[in-house]
């Protein structure tokens, strides 16, 4: 589950909390870095979802600087339309904009909340056409659409329609092939521009398949998970990763998360592990890499059946084929939901022979997995672990986890009584009761019908905004929130009783039904000390971190003058660029912020219209003009603004 908990009433007394001290440098750094010719070939623009196949979310470009990013001006702004009330009736959540544009023939491609594939003018924001997909949005949790993707089809001839096209996917399962001239379905695709993802699952539940993610394209493939609705039954779809024809969408491949043994002979197997998040590839080896989550029963293993071989995992696979080259397993046996939240990111490790193909993975737990990407294994050392156990099904957990001992973890690893925080005395003896009546032994602690406090929480740790890579600087930067949740497993007859009035998540096909909470304190903020989001760079020559500082402020949290840079919750990524700026919205507050790579200095922020709960891109057009785009649509989940705006930056 990739969703976050509510925080609206978070930080309603801020008194005290004046007295802590700011984090991170002061200096800004001003000096660029020359880069490699190969790298301003390959990283000029952005036309992958994470600006390039392997979602470094680095851009070469160059204008915008540490010297002169303070003079960065508003450009333009979009508004998608989407937060109209009767565009989401019967949704558990508002529609949320999370959407990293693409760039491509002159043109930003995007996609709204409700599938509407939008074309824009990058200079000014004017839209030049859009395709309403008009998806089914009953029952849905998450109304959102990171993004889209392009294919140029080599053997079309010129000016034929949809020798360009765009890809994207709906809530409702379908998968569409527009031109990406005009926005005219693309016929030969599947059925009149689509294929209907659903159609070969078998029994599928309303709202229960959807694509949130951006497809993958890579070499004439177009490869997808999709987001299945857990926590709801364990018959829910299959997590199967297909591969379809970019050009007919004819299926040319698929991949199911479990062992071959376990494969049925005429059917997916139902609650198998899903890919949610979005993929990466590495063209030249012909590789696909896929974060996985895990199997239905979230938060209970006894009825799995053993079909988590390849749960909670990155597994590489053939492009051509399917095949499976590797996997590394992250957690044995989640529990948790600590499945993979984010997308791989492909990277030239710093080997002490020479660059090492590797990626890396970054968790929920807060844990970076560094592996070399043609044979999955570790770059770092990983040690296996022993973890607590017991729960009601001991039989399904796992002895040990494994823990990378570099790099050093973006999360704290344990929680005490000495972290317990209140804005008042009375709000952190709260907690500290609290904490003492908990079921927790720390990392890994197996869920229990005694309230189970889990740090870091479900939504991470990292999450779906995966990390950024600095190729110059060889640093990674990874924003993370630290908000610990409490979850607890109610006996199905409880659960089901009349009496029973609490709202939980039904887990289906299990003994019990889960409630999930976050840990607050009575006046309604985090019961661990602040800061409770940051963002942190690691030195990936070393495993070790640069820096680290909080990030976002308690503003559109908390009433004027209570606004403190305490680091807040955030969702969202960052994005990097050659000349040493890291830009990041992500956090609660609606500024969007660039921070100096190589110290972690704030340089420049600006107000959104609404969170900026997104990654941002940028690009430079023909006049040498760049600018800088983020959606700035809120999370009503995180208690921020809502809105359905794209804006634009750039110098003056």
């Amino acid at each position: 589950m990739h969703l976050l908990p509510s925080y609206s009433a978070l930080l309603a007394v801020l008194a005290c909390a004046t007295l802590l001290p700011a984090c991170g440098r002061d200096t800004p750094a001003t000096a660029t870095v020359a880069l490699p010719a190969a790298l301003l070939e390959t990283h000029g623009g952005w036309p992958h979802y994470g600006g390039d196949l392997g979602g470094t979310r680095f851009s070469a470009r160059e204008q915008i600087t540490p010297a002169n990013v303070d003079q960065l001006q508003l450009a333009w702004t979009y508004n998608s339309g989407d937060l109209a009330p009767e565009s989401f009736p019967d949704s558990f959540n508002s529609p949320a904009m999370q959407v990293t544009p693409i760039l491509a023939q002159d043109t930003l491609y995007l996609c709204s909340p409700r599938n509407r594939i939008i074309a824009l003018d990058p200079a000014t924001g004017r839209e030049r056409w859009h395709y309403a997909a008009d998806p089914e949005l009953s029952g849905l949790y998450s109304v959102t659409c990171r993004g889209v993707a392009y294919h140029a089809d080599q053997e079309a001839a010129p000016g034929q329609a949809c020798a360009a096209r765009i890809v994207a996917g709906t809530l409702d399962g379908r998968l569409l092939a527009l031109d990406a001239s005009s926005g005219k379905p693309c016929d030969e695709f599947g059925i009149d521009g689509e294929v209907d993802l659903k159609a070969a699952l078998g029994d599928v539940g309303p709202a229960e398949y959807a694509l949130t993610s951006p497809p993958l394209v890579v070499n004439g493939s177009i490869v997808t998970g999709a987001h299945v609705a857990d926590l709801r039954r364990g018959g829910v779809p299959s997590g199967v990763i297909r591969a379809f024809d970019a050009r007919s969408g004819a299926l040319l491949w698929d991949w199911e998360a479990v062992l071959p043994e376990q494969q049925l002979a005429d059917s997916y197997t139902p609650g198998s592990p899903n890919a949610w998040a979005p993929l990466s590839a590495d063209a030249e080896r012909g590789l696909v890499f896929i974060p996985t989550g895990n199997p239905a029963g979230d938060y209970y293993g006894g009825e799995r059946d053993g079909i988590d071989a390849f749960g909670s995992s990155v597994v590489a696979l053939d492009s051509n084929t399917g095949e499976r080259v590797w996997h590394f397993q992250a957690v044995h046996n989640d529990v948790w939901d600590y499945d993979m939240p984010s997308q791989p990111v492909l990277f030239d490790f710093p080997g002490p022979d020479g660059p090492i193909p590797a990626l890396v993975q970054a968790t929920k737990m807060g844990l970076l997995f560094v592996l070399n990407r043609e044979t999955g294994e570790p770059l770092f050392p990983i040690e296996e672990r022993a973890v607590p156990q017991g729960g009601p099904a001991p039989e399904a957990l796992s002895p040990t986890q494994p823990w990378p001992l570099l790099p050093e973890p973006l999360h704290p690893t344990e929680l005490t009584e000495e972290d317990m925080f209140g804005f008042a005395w009375f709000d952190k003896r709260a907690c500290i009761k609290q904490f003492r009546e908990l079921n927790y032994e720390g990392l890994y602690t197996p869920i229990s019908t005694r309230p189970t406090l889990v740090y870091p929480g479900f939504m991470g740790g990292s999450n779906w905004g995966s990390v950024s890579w600095d190729p110059v600087r060889k640093l990674l930067l990874a924003n993370t929130s630290r908000v610990p949740a409490i979850i607890e497993l109610i006996p199905r007859e409880v659960a089901e009783s009349p009496e029973f009035a609490e709202r939980v998540e039904p887990q289906l096909d299990t003994p019990y039904a889960v409630k999930r909470r976050p840990f607050l304190s009575p006046l309604g903020a985090p019961c661990n000390r602040p800061p409770w989001g940051v963002l942190t760079a690691i030195d990936m020559t070393s495993g070790k971190k640069a820096w680290e500082v909080p990030l976002g402020s308690t503003r559109d949290l908390a009433p004027f003058p209570l606004w403190l840079d305490l680091g807040v919750p955030n969702s969202g990524g960052s994005l990097v660029t050659a000349s040493g700026l890291t830009f990041i919205g992500a956090a609660t507050d609606s500024y969007l912020r660039a921070f100096a790579t190589e110290t972690g200095a704030e340089l420049w922020k600006a107000r959104l219209p609404a969170g900026g709960h997104a990654t941002p891109m940028t690009y430079t057009l023909a006049d040498g003009s760049q600018y800088v785009v983020i959606a700035a649509g809120g999370n009503r989940m995180l208690g921020s603004k809502m809105g359905d705006a794209l804006v634009a930056f750039r110098l003056p």
